[in-house]
């Protein structure tokens, strides 16, 4: 990731863009750089700090408040799935985005990092376009993974043993239909054109929905979907 591509996905010329403030966090000085070539190339974002190490990363996303924070996994002193916990946990006020960005594709380090509130999780050799895509899609509440994992992590969702039997669902019909879309991989201005509803009704839905189901992110919303759909009914 090292040369900056087009401004593909930009936004629409004539429209000022929201600029998204953006803090990277790897212990690789080269590697940031090439990070910051990249989103600084982009009319909508800027990168606002740097850190080698996750206890840089942490105090800097404290005193910058940046909007998105992209972290490597292994890093000294706190590692990237710490960043993540630090900054994304439920006792933290306004906690900011963060893209996990790694070599390291490990199955561990995937399920770990969304379920503890990562936004997306792209390997280092996906490209500066896919690395563009990421931030913007954490920016709209999407969440993006690069392709090489996606086949591999859906598999490790699949629980070889019977689904245990399912009660009554605690989502309404329209929220569950969501969740179904969400679970076909459907980002929020999909699911709206699908519904007929704005993209702003179909982000309120989500944020319930993830309420109501305790989950982090919006791959929680659909393992609980693919657990509903083949779990058999116990009624009430």
């Amino acid at each position: 990731m090292t040369t900056p591509p087009p401004n593909a996905s930009a936004p629409a010329p004539g429209r000022i863009p929201h600029i998204t403030r953006i803090l990277l966090a790897d212990d690789q000085a080269d590697v940031r750089s090439g990070f910051r070539l990249i989103l600084d190339s982009q009319p909508d974002m800027t990168v606002v700090g740097e850190a080698a190490d996750g206890a840089t990363a942490v105090d800097l996303a404290h005193e910058l408040r940046p909007d998105l924070v992209i972290a490597d996994i292994r890093m000294p002193v706190l590692d990237g799935l710490e960043v993540t916990r630090r900054l994304t946990g439920p006792a933290t006020p306004d906690p900011p985005r963060v893209l996990v960005v790694t070599t390291f594709d490990h199955d561990d380090y995937v399920r770990t990092a969304l379920r503890d509130g990562a936004c997306g999780f792209l390997l280092k050799r996906s490209g500066p376009g896919l690395l563009i895509e990421g931030v913007r899609a954490a920016m709209a509440g999407d969440l993006l993974i690069s392709p090489q994992l996606t086949v591999r992590l859906l598999q490790s969702l699949a629980s070889p043993a019977p689904p245990p039997a399912r009660g009554p669902s605690p989502l309404t019909s329209r929220e569950a239909e969501i969740a179904r879309l969400v679970a076909e991989g459907l980002t929020n201005a999909e699911i709206a054109a699908r519904l007929f509803i704005s993209a702003g009704t179909a982000k309120t839905h989500i944020a319930n929905i993830q309420a109501k189901l305790k989950v982090r992110n919006r791959l929680g919303i659909a393992a609980w979907s693919w657990e509903m759909r083949n779990a058999p009914y116990a009624g009430p």
